[in-house]
Parts: C-alpha cells; sequence; structure tokens
C-alpha cells in the first residue's frame, strides 16, 4: 500500500519559512519559460529626444499595441466592404456622390472611397507591420538563446513547486540519477545533471509555434500589400467565334493595383469555340444550370502551340501567373438590316444582349452606323432598343423570359433615327442608346414604332427606312481573367498562423527535476517536482507517471519492524497547492 501525505512535511526535506533567497530561487526556476519581454514598474522616460524616442519604440512593439493595431486595422476594413470604392466601381461611387449631398463630401474627405490606399489606412498597416517585427526579432534571439542553453539547476526547496513527490530509496544517488536521465531523454525532454539533481525541460514547440503565428501574420501583411499593389482584374464578353488577346486594349474593363505595369501582362490568346449549357427542366430546381462550360482554344506566348480546353464554374484557365474564369453568359440576336433601296447596311450581325434575371431575360441596343437618307435626303443612323426572351410564354403573357435555354425566342425591337453619337470621340456605352440627338419612328397611331420578332421573320421600318430580319441567335461568354500575385504565400501564411496558434495553445512547456542525496540515516532520498509556463493539472499528471516509473527503477528502501508501509511517502501538489 502506498501512503499519501496530506497537510504533512515530506520525510528528508527542511522545514521552516522560506527565505527571500529561496523565493529568487524558485523564480530563477522559472523564469525563462516564455520569450515574453518582462514586465518592468512604469517609469518616466528620460528627458531629451531619445529618451521620447525610446519610450515610444517600446510602447509600438508591445504585443498590446500590436494587437490593439491588428483590431484597428480590422476596424478600418469594415468601410471599404459596406461603401463603394473607387477601385472596384467608379459608376456607383460617383451615384452615391450624387445621392447623398452630406455623406458625399465628408467620405471624400475621410478617404472612405478608397479606404486600401487611404493615408490613414496605410498608416496602420505600416504601424502594425513595424510593431510586429519589434516584437518577433528581440524574441527569436531570446529563444535561439534558450534552445541553445541547457535547463536550469534544481531549487533549494522543490516541495515548494506546484506538483511534487519524495521517497526514500536504498539504490545509490548516482544510480537513480543516471535512472532519472534515461527515463526524461527518453521521454523527450532536454536533460542533464546538474550538481546532485537532474533538470529536464520539454514543450519548446509552445513558444516556437508562437513565434510562428507572428511571423506568419507578417508574411500575410507583406502578402496581402504585394497582392494589391501588383494585381490585375478585367473582363471581357465574347461572342462564339471570336477571340481574345491579353492586352490593354483587349478588355471591356480593367482595374489593376498601384504599382502595375501594362508591360507585365501575361502573352497568351484564347478563342471561344463554343458555349454549352443546360438546366433543369422540372421541379423546385427548374431553371438550374446542370452543365455551364465554355470550350476554347488558347495559346502562350505570340507564337505558341495552340491548345484546347474546357473552362467551367470555379475550374478557371491556368496560363503563368493569370487565371481566366467563366463568370457569365447571354444572347446575342442575329440580325440584317436593309435601306429602301435593298441595300444592306448590316449584314448577318450578331449584338450581344446583357441579362437581367435568371432566366436571362436580356436588354441592349443595336446601332446601325450606315443608316438610310431621310425625306430631304440627309443621311442618318439607325438605332434600336432591343429586348429578347430566350423562352417567351406565348401571346398574352409577360414580357419576361420562362425559361434559360433557347426553346421558344423572342426579339423585341423599338426604332430610333438621327445620329447615335459614337463618332462624338468620347467613350459611350454600347449596350445603351443616347437618344439626345435620336427621333422615334412612329407607327400609323404617332406611337413610338416597335415590333416582336421570331427567328426568320421581318419588320419594315417606316417612312421607306428600310427592314430588319431577325436571323438567329448566337451565344456569348463572359470572362474575368486576373492576376493575384502572392496569393500562395497569403495562403501558407494563413495556414501557419493556424497552426503555431494550435500549437501556443495546446502546448504546455514545463520543467521537471530530480534529486538524489543520501541521507542523515545513509538512506538515499528521492525528490521530484515540476513545474509548468501556465497552470495545467498536465504538470502534476505527468510528474506521477514519472515518478511511477522511476520508482519501479529505484524503490522504497527497507523498513524496520514497526513499519507497516511498503511503498514511497510520496506527495503530488496540485498548480492551485492542495496536495493530492
Amino acid at each position: 500500500m502506498s501512503k499519501t501525505t496530506t497537510g504533512k512535511t515530506p520525510k528528508g526535506t527542511p522545514t521552516g519559512t522560506p527565505t527571500a533567497g529561496e523565493d529568487q530561487d524558485l523564480g530563477a526556476a522559472g523564469s525563462q519559460l516564455t520569450t515574453a519581454p518582462r514586465e518592468e514598474a512604469p517609469g518616466l522616460p528620460s528627458l531629451g529626444v531619445v529618451g521620447w524616442v525610446r519610450w515610444f519604440w517600446r510602447q509600438l512593439t508591445s504585443m498590446r499595441v500590436a494587437l490593439l493595431l491588428l483590431l484597428l486595422l480590422s476596424l478600418g476594413a469594415i468601410p471599404g466592404s459596406l461603401i463603394p470604392q473607387e477601385g472596384v466601381d467608379a459608376l456607383k461611387v460617383e451615384d452615391f456622390r450624387e445621392n447623398h449631398d452630406i455623406l458625399g463630401p465628408l467620405y471624400d474627405k475621410l478617404g472612405l472611397f478608397h479606404v486600401y490606399s487611404s493615408v490613414w489606412f496605410s498608416a496602420i498597416y505600416i504601424l502594425l507591420f513595424v510593431s510586429l517585427i519589434g516584437c518577433i526579432v528581440p524574441r527569436t534571439w531570446q529563444f535561439v538563446g534558450q534552445l541553445r542553453g541547457r535547463p536550469p539547476g534544481a531549487p533549494r526547496r522543490l516541495n515548494r513547486l506546484p506538483a511534487y513527490t519524495t521517497w526514500r530509496t536504498g539504490a545509490e544517488p548516482e544510480q537513480v540519477r543516471e535512472a532519472a536521465l534515461t527515463l526524461l531523454k527518453k521521454r523527450r525532454f532536454r536533460a542533464h545533471t546538474v550538481g546532485d539533481a537532474v533538470a529536464a525541460e520539454k514543450g519548446y514547440a509552445r513558444e516556437a509555434g508562437n513565434l510562428v503565428f507572428h511571423i506568419a501574420l507578417i508574411v500575410m501583411l507583406i502578402a496581402f500589400a504585394w497582392g494589391q499593389l501588383f494585381k490585375y482584374e478585367g473582363n471581357k464578353l465574347i461572342l462564339e467565334g471570336d477571340g481574345f488577346s491579353n492586352t490593354l486594349t483587349q478588355y471591356d474593363d480593367f482595374k489593376s493595383g498601384n504599382l502595375f505595369d501594362p508591360d507585365q501582362l501575361d502573352p497568351f490568346s484564347f478563342s471561344l469555340k463554343d458555349f454549352h449549357g443546360t438546366y433543369e427542366p422540372t421541379g423546385p430546381n427548374r431553371g438550374t444550370p446542370r452543365v455551364y462550360e465554355a470550350t476554347v482554344d488558347y495559346s502562350e506566348g505570340a507564337f505558341g502551340e495552340e491548345k484546347s480546353t474546357t473552362i467551367k464554374v470555379n475550374e478557371p484557365l491556368e496560363i503563368d501567373g493569370s487565371k481566366v474564369y467563366l463568370v457569365s453568359h447571354g444572347y446575342a440576336p442575329i440580325l440584317t438590316v436593309k435601306d429602301a433601296k435593298g441595300n444592306v447596311v448590316m449584314d448577318h450581325e450578331a449584338t450581344a444582349l446583357l441579362p437581367l434575371d435568371s432566366n436571362v431575360t436580356s436588354s441592349g441596343a443595336v446601332m446601325v452606323r450606315d443608316g438610310y437618307r431621310n425625306a430631304e435626303g440627309a443621311k442618318e443612323q439607325l438605332g434600336f432598343n432591343a429586348f429578347f426572351l430566350p423562352t417567351y410564354g406565348g401571346e398574352g403573357s409577360t414580357m419576361l423570359s420562362t425559361f434559360p435555354a433557347l426553346t421558344n425566342p423572342m426579339l423585341a425591337l423599338s426604332a430610333y433615327h438621327g445620329d447615335l453619337g459614337v463618332d462624338a470621340g468620347f467613350a459611350k456605352s454600347i449596350y445603351q442608346l443616347d437618344k439626345t440627338n435620336l427621333k422615334e419612328f412612329k407607327d400609323s397611331d404617332g406611337e413610338l414604332f416597335k415590333k416582336q420578332l421570331k427567328v426568320g421573320e421581318t419588320m419594315t421600318l417606316p417612312n421607306g427606312a428600310g427592314t430588319v430580319t431577325f436571323d438567329g441567335v448566337q451565344e456569348w461568354a463572359g470572362f474575368q481573367i486576373t492576376q493575384q500575385p502572392a496569393s500562395g504565400w497569403a495562403l501558407a501564411g494563413a495556414v501557419a498562423a493556424i497552426l503555431g496558434l494550435a500549437g501556443s495553445l495546446f502546448i504546455q512547456r514545463r520543467r521537471v527535476w530530480v534529486r538524489a542525496v543520501r541521507g542523515a540515516d545513509g538512506v538515499t532520498v528521492v525528490e521530484m517536482a515540476g513545474l509548468g509556463r501556465s497552470e495545467s493539472a498536465k504538470v502534476p499528471e505527468e510528474l506521477g507517471d514519472l515518478a511511477g516509473i522511476l520508482y519501479g527503477q529505484a524503490p522504497d528502501a527497507p523498513k524496520n519492524d514497526d513499519d507497516t508501509p511498503d511503498s514511497p511517502d510520496t506527495h503530488v501538489v496540485s498548480a492551485e497547492g492542495a496536495e493530492q
């Protein structure tokens, strides 16, 4: 039977109140279990510029300030998600300014329309970067020094440590220390003999995880900044049979980082051979895409070999550092326009229209630069507002498509004549008519002339302006071409930060000492004690496990006849000071 003492002083240990020197000895035993800087009594900095600079640097490189700056950075990013940004959608920003007379100028002054490039956001970002480096560099060198050093020697009074046990044995002190050293090394402790005790330490991965976490934050900050400064993103709508070359003039719209150079665009080209889409015909998911893919031929470089591939949703085409995503799909009615004399002014030409809903109800504009001559003999241009339904519900139904596939296509046109404004010398939308210099064609009732056409049908314009024939429908696909530098580094930093944080939270750094000395009666007294970085039940539990194994190698000394116990007189004190 084993005897567990409660509230008693173990055999072989001194009694009395610990002195100040002993308290300092215990403090030294638990020191350097972390690389966190020691807390010092607050005091005023030295007078002069150097003193204030030193004080400011200490505050900036403290972990409290780093966490505060990280919080401010997170809060500062919120307006960038809620308020329209000039780098993302300049039109929304202009609309916001027009509709908000008070908030618009205020947001301009605060830089909320370009949060990520504003002075205040950049200041927080740079300060956080400097703060993290100032925290990590000294702690890294301190940790390297701890790895190169050895665990400190045992304190004088091991029984004052949070976890403690003792027993007497007939084995020699040297044998006990040798057995303890072998056992602790087998359990992956860094151990060595110091005087009459064995000192061991374990759990260095905790501080390594802490440093990895903070280094990973720096990597993520650098990767984020690099990606924002050198990224680009553009969109291109391509009709079946048409192609695209990765040059700035080929994009429908293009956005890039502040340091991006258009000469850095990856040289490649591709053409859309076919878009294939199928949809659920019935049930609650009717109209949901089942197949949504584009077949393209592409080549890398100016004289690269042409290859064929299929681009699907979330399965982009990757060429060098760029990715080509399939992001949208729509229809382009094919029209033939003739003037009054039967001359073809638009020959079987497809005009892309933009979808308005999930059933691809589409609208847009058809512009005919070579129009007709009016009654005065002046040449005018033709313009049409177009409204397209891939699946028309039939007579009496609303002008909305009922299904996204081409099952019953119908095109509605309303006609105008005059000056389209496309030759004015400045950019205009090709999906909307500028009616400033246009006049409506009138029907017999004096209303705007408009007509619904099915494939193969023709409408005749008033006043001998000509005819328009709906020849068929061509499909188009919208692509987004992006390059996000350092995205791999950002991902690696995020993974490393999670692993480092897990290590710093779940790994316990602790020390164990085993002292074996010969007592006054010639019997060896063995003491074991443990100390952890934080209060945890793991230290007493681990110490008890180690003590049980070591006790099997160095058992109790022989007892007198009046001593009934035949096992060690032990106790383990928990982190709260209660004996177990």
